[in-house]
């Protein structure tokens, strides 16, 4: 007796090798699907980050130049002012009355034309005399404005610009100064006061969020409300001072935002992270005053896009290794059955040095018999492809026949049509001799949607010469008229075209001579009945009557394939062909097919008719 232990020692360390050998491939193979996930993630990263940049700088565009505009049309203001004569005479005599009601007037019918929040005058000393709202509450006149620094810039430097929170009004706006002179000493100021809130909610309606950052790096303007009065970076001791002196941003807190720059893709372009979001920031300083217009787009969209094709990249690159793994297990595959086949034949050749006598009877009846079933199965495939082209032949030769008597005639439309026919029954013929599998009872059909009357109305066309010679009387039914079934065009066309023609000749010495086709749906399927007025199906064919060579047609008038080629076809359809007689005289044949819809509402059928006679077959 021998010991099993030896050999699991023996076996082990074989398979331990060939996992370790195994493990360099599997390294690589996750190292390629990492490979295409970081190039899948930092394409499309980039891809759409070129995308956002370049929307973001034609939002700064139109957003910037219309703030410009916004800033700029009021330039005009002051200097027009000057050259009104009753506002340096206000500055001459301060304390007229009336003088003062008078310029009070006038302020208002200019700033009414012009546009503006606010327009005043104020003294050399920084208090405002006359306001464009001086009959509203919160108006400028008799305030102590001097350490405003829009009026400090205009008298000491002849104009100043300034955007802060009103003093009286508490609302904030642009400032725009302008002094008024005699020689070289400043007689008073006249001021503008210009309201951005409009600009800012038409920003709001952008994608994105916008803010304007002034000189100290604090938001003045956002479409976001918790940004505003906020620097990005604390003040220095300077700056506080500042602001506590011309108070710009009225009784705001100035709290830091959580603003981070994270990556500077462009001068004006980075990435930040605001209130812990991931934020594209894109910068456009303005012409007309010394501020940043910033526009935000949020990265977590992008992000998520780039996550999906690094996923997508990288189930992509699976697939690819999975294929070329079954490919070379394929391979594999065949050099190993080629290697048996080889050894097979090794002993073949050994066995047969011993039996040679045996072996050569052996191959002779093997030879006959592959012979024999050759020719059987040639005569099969040739029997069947004749069946089935012959058909559409008939047809192409009655259309051509057809299309020269109206050719004669002149009728081109007519002839056209034909043409066009013949056409499409080669495209039929085309398609029945390339799939020739399909009359060899083997493979599936390609299924789609098949409209029921078009089917029979070309089947029809195939028939025409026979059942005009025959006369016939061809009787069509679908309900609903849409009616579909899952099929295959050119199969279904067959069947119908061989069960009509059989019919067809089942009443030829039949008085009433009534082909009749009806089809309605029955939960999720479609019954279709074609049925004759004929003498009906002999009572020992019907049991084999779908079994090749049986026919009850004479000798030599039929094969016996047509109906075991119909049957063969509709099954590989997922569907069924039964037949019957039915009790007045005649036979019905019914085909069962899927319907194209899955679910249709189907009415009762009547007891008589022929859908429910074949079904109690």
């Amino acid at each position: 007796m021998i010991s099993r232990e030896p050999a699991r020692r023996f076996d082990g360390p074989s398979d331990n090798a060939r996992g370790w050998r195994g493990l360099p491939r599997w390294c690589g193979a996750l190292a390629l699907v990492a490979v295409a996930a970081f190039a899948g993630h930092q394409i499309a990263m980039q891809a759409g980050l070129a995308r956002l940049r370049e929307a973001a700088e034609h939002r700064l565009d139109m957003l910037a130049t219309g703030l410009d505009a916004d800033l700029a049309r009021f330039d005009y203001l002051p200097a027009l002012l000057e050259m009104t004569p009753v506002v340096p005479a206000l500055l001459g005599t301060p304390t007229d009355t009336r003088l003062r009601d008078v310029v009070n007037r006038y302020l208002d019918g200019v700033n009414a034309t012009a546009g503006a929040e606010m327009l005043y005058v104020l003294d050399a000393a920084g208090t405002s005399l006359a306001a464009s709202d001086w009959d509203k509450p919160g108006t400028t006149v008799g305030q102590d404005l001097s350490f405003r620094p829009y009026v400090i810039d205009a008298l000491g430097q002849g104009r100043g610009r300034f955007y802060g929170v009103g003093i009286t009004s508490k609302r904030p706006g642009y400032y725009l100064s302008y002094a008024l002179r005699r020689g070289q000493s400043a007689r008073g100021v006249v001021a503008v006061k210009i309201n951005l809130e409009e600009t800012e909610r038409a920003w709001r309606k952008l994608p994105g969020d916008v803010a304007l950052i002034d000189q100290r790096g604090v938001v003045i303007l956002s479409t976001r409300d918790d940004l505003k009065f906020r620097p990005l970076l604390p003040l220095d001791a300077l700056q506080r001072a500042e602001v506590l002196r011309s108070r710009p941003y009225g009784e705001a807190t100035l709290q830091p935002l959580r603003w981070t720059q994270k990556e500077a893709l462009d001068r004006d372009v980075q990435v930040i992270a605001l209130d812990g979001v991931d934020q594209l920031a894109s910068a456009r300083t303005l012409r007309g005053a010394p501020w940043q217009l910033v526009v935000l787009d949020d990265l977590a969209p992008l992000r998520v896009a780039a996550r999906n094709a690094a996923i997508t990249a990288s189930l992509a690159m699976a697939v690819l290794l999975l294929v070329a793994v079954a490919l070379w297990q394929r391979r594999r595959a065949v050099r190993q059955k080629l290697a048996n086949q080889a050894a097979l034949q090794a002993a073949h050749d050994t066995l047969e040095s011993t039996v040679v006598a045996r072996t050569a009877q052996l191959r002779a009846a093997q030879g006959e018999l592959v012979h024999a079933g050759k020719m059987a199965a040639l005569g099969q495939m040739s029997a069947g492809v004749v069946h089935e082209l012959n058909q559409p032949l008939t047809a192409m030769r009655t259309l051509s026949e057809s299309a020269t008597i109206l050719l004669d005639k002149s009728r081109l439309d007519d002839v056209r049509g034909n043409l066009e026919r013949i056409r499409g029954m080669v495209d039929r013929l085309a398609r029945l001799t390339s799939q020739l599998r399909t009359f060899a009872y083997k493979g599936e059909l390609p299924l789609a949607p098949v409209q029921l009357s078009h089917a029979i109305a070309d089947a029809q066309v195939i028939v025409a010469e026979a059942s005009k010679k025959q006369r016939v009387t061809i009787e069509v039914d679908v309900q609903p008229p849409a009616l579909s079934v899952m099929a295959e065009d050119a199969a279904l066309g067959s069947v119908l075209a061989n069960l009509m023609r059989n019919a067809i000749d089942a009443m030829q010495d039949a008085p009433v001579r009534t082909l009749r086709l009806e089809a309605r749906p029955k939960e999720g399927r479609v019954l279709l009945s074609v049925t004759d007025t004929g003498p009906g199906i002999r009572p020992d064919i019907l049991p084999r009557l779908f079994e090749p060579f049986v026919t009850g047609k004479a000798a030599g008038s039929g094969l016996g394939l047509g109906l075991v080629i119909s049957a063969q076809l509709v099954r590989s359809m997922d569907g069924s062909l039964r037949a019957a007689n039915l009790d007045g005289g005649g036979a019905c044949f019914v085909i069962d097919l899927p319907a194209a819809i899955a679910v249709i509402h189907n009415p009762p059928v009547p007891s008589h008719s022929p859908l429910s006679i074949a079904q109690q077959e």
